[in-house]
């Protein structure tokens, strides 16, 4: 007999008739289930092809022990809810099921079974239904990831990004995103597991420098109840909890030394043990871990593990700050211009030709975060279906000892200079070329050059 799209398949093996028939009678005032009795587990077993969303099981059964059939069921289906029906002299046996969760439910026989049936059947129902919702978010979740809908640009430094991350989806590879704040890093991560073969299983975030260091081995790796004081309940660490998907351990420079050895440890055994406990536990953890910092550098001044680092290495993937894939700034501005006016139910706004030409001129220290955060603050204050570049206001609060920080070329430190005065002096080209004191046809061509 078909079973119709959105009907809810019972398989009731029960040998005693009349009350197999009492208790397909009361479900069967669900018009969505379709109940089905057996009266033997061969007949239970003969129909599995049917794919029953539950089997209620009598646990005395004529032609097999109920535990038997209730083994065979979960090696051909590990995920079918079973419901145990049977009498009083079975409850030490139907709980060492529950024990093991191999049953959903048991119910003793008597004048009640029928309504705590359908109470049970009706939860696991609702449990399954959450479990498809759940699975269908991960699925959107998978395409709102696609590389090119998640990390805009058009730039040859971005495709490279694309490359290797393409590189990095199809194993298990140990991946090192480096980059300035604000870059993408995280976004990287969340697109390289939503797009391996763990994206079914979770992605848990850690970031390490907002973690107090004497908590850090406790979030990772899990407590026992009363391992320290305040560990009133046993937890699950971050490692535990990434078990089958993949771990984001952001800022990782930020690691305490004593850290870094015991996730040497970790990584090399493939194991964890949590605080208080002598027990370990085998974990199988996708590892993407980023980070400001220069790693190589931070080994150098002997602020990382060596060790650790060609642990950690593994696919390395750079990040380009903004300043360096300036073709992307508009492609990136139109992108949070049509998101956030979405968001807010506003009428989508465009960038007038003065307001681009003052976007390409900017430096963004704080790279995509800060363009998206200028956008959105220019859309709030623009009074017109076009912002205007006096819309757009630039709060830089980089420092002289901040810009010399960084190893650039003597080129790369001119063309900040001039980004930085024409942003003071709104763009006003000849009065910049006065103030550096180099020639506005000069000035002009690198503008057009897309240098400054």
């Amino acid at each position: 007999m078909p079973v119709k799209s959105n009907s809810f398949l019972i398989f009731l093996v029960e040998d005693d008739v009349w009350f197999a028939d009492i208790l397909e009678y009361h479900l069967s005032l669900n018009p969505d289930y379709v109940i089905e009795k057996f009266t033997t587990a061969k007949d239970c077993l003969d129909n599995l092809h049917r794919r029953p969303d539950v089997v209620c099981l009598d646990y005395e059964l004529p032609d097999m022990n109920g535990g038997d059939l209730l083994k065979k069921l979960q090696k051909t289906n590990p995920a079918l809810p079973i419901i145990l029906i049977s009498g009083q002299n079975d409850v030490k046996i139907a709980i060492d099921f529950l024990k093991e969760d191999m049953v959903k439910d048991y119910l003793v026989k008597d004048h009640d079974t029928k309504d705590r049936l359908w109470k049970s059947i009706l939860n696991i129902r609702e449990h399954e239904e959450l479990k498809e919702q759940v699975e269908n978010l991960k699925e959107q979740l998978v395409q709102k990831y696609d590389f090119e809908d998640a990390i805009k640009g058009n730039s040859a430094a971005i495709k490279s990004v694309f490359k290797l991350m393409n590189k990095a989806c199809d194993n298990n590879i140990t991946v090192s995103v480096t980059g300035e704040t604000g870059t993408g890093k995280e976004l990287v991560a969340k697109c390289i597991h939503y797009n391996s073969p763990r994206k079914k299983k979770s992605l848990v975030a850690v970031n390490m420098s907002a973690i107090p260091k004497d908590l850090v081995e406790s979030e990772l790796f899990g407590h026992e109840k009363g391992a320290f004081t305040g560990a009133v309940a046993k937890r699950i660490g971050k490692f535990e909890e990434a078990h089958k998907g993949t771990l984001f351990l952001d800022e990782i420079a930020d690691m305490d030394p004593t850290m870094q050895a015991k996730l040497l440890r970790v990584l090399q055994e493939r194991e964890v043990t949590p605080v208080g406990s002598n027990k370990t536990k085998e974990i199988d953890v996708r590892l993407i871990v980023a980070t400001h910092k220069d790693l190589a550098e931070e080994v150098r001044n002997g602020n990382f593990r060596e060790d650790l680092y060609f642990r950690l290495l593994g696919l390395p993937v750079k990040m380009p700050p903004l300043r360096e894939r300036k073709e992307d700034i508009l492609i990136l501005a139109k992108f949070f211009i049509d998101s956030f006016c979405k968001e807010n139910k506003k009428k989508v706004k465009s960038l007038s030709e003065e307001a681009k030409q003052k976007l390409l001129t900017h430096a963004y220290p704080g790279n995509v975060r800060e363009l998206k955060s200028l956008i959105e603050l220019a859309i709030v204050l623009s009074d017109e279906q076009e912002i205007q570049a006096s819309d757009i206001t630039f709060n830089s609060t980089g420092s002289i000892r901040d810009f010399m920080s960084e190893d650039v070329t003597l080129k790369e430190f001119t063309n900040r200079i001039i980004q930085h005065y024409l942003e003071k002096y709104d763009n006003d080209v000849a009065l910049v070329a006065e103030k550096l004191d180099i020639g506005k046809s000069t000035l002009y061509k690198m503008i057009k050059r897309g240098e400054v």
